[in-house]
């Protein structure tokens, strides 16, 4: 049976690398990824078929913008819910619109996923953080702040993009418990 290699992706970045490992764990568009490389202003990921087939990694154009975030390290400040970089699934941007000073976005969800959304929930799309703001019958919608649109690849989402999309951690383990359950 012929197999094809798991691509190797290099990403460029202005963070920091200098104490960066192989091995390390770094968030690229929210996707757990590990360092097999580490130069002065870029890494390399290998990325397995599991993950492209998942996420939107596969879909990856050279030159195109990700946010990256490296791993919690103990001490540090946790300003977000739990977020682990295990992707559920990828949504579609459906809206995009000025909304006072913010900008309001709207996403397509998977049917499997809409489950673990609730309003005032928590959810992380690209890796970023979010506060849910409402859950209709096939979509959310969040307001990303000017902070978060020039800090993140939010700016350049456009409508029928995919992003990818992790549940709240407590609510999937949640649901898992309560089916066990027979409830």
């Amino acid at each position: 049976i012929g197999q094809q290699a798991d691509p190797v992706l290099t990403i460029a970045t202005g963070l920091q690398l200098s104490d960066m490992t192989i091995g390390a764990s770094v968030a690229c568009n929210g996707v757990c990824l590990t360092a097999i490389a580490v130069q002065h202003n870029q890494f390399q990921v290998q990325v397995s078929a599991e993950t492209r087939a998942r996420t939107t990694l596969g879909a990856w154009r050279e030159g195109e913008r990700v946010n990256l975030e490296r791993s919690l390290r103990a001490g540090d400040e946790m300003g977000g819910h739990i977020v682990s970089g295990h992707i559920d699934g990828t949504a579609t941007v459906s809206e995009r619109h000025a909304e006072g000073d913010s900008w309001r976005f709207q996403f397509i969800v998977p049917t499997a996923l809409r489950r673990y959304l609730a309003p005032k929930g928590s959810v992380a799309v690209n890796g970023v953080s979010l506060t849910v703001n409402e859950v209709r019958a096939d979509d959310f919608g969040v307001n990303i702040i000017p902070h978060t649109l020039g800090a993140t690849n939010f700016g350049f989402l456009q409508v029928g993009m995919s992003v990818n999309l992790e549940v709240d951690l407590l609510a999937r383990y949640l649901d898992r418990l309560l089916s066990q359950r027979g409830m």
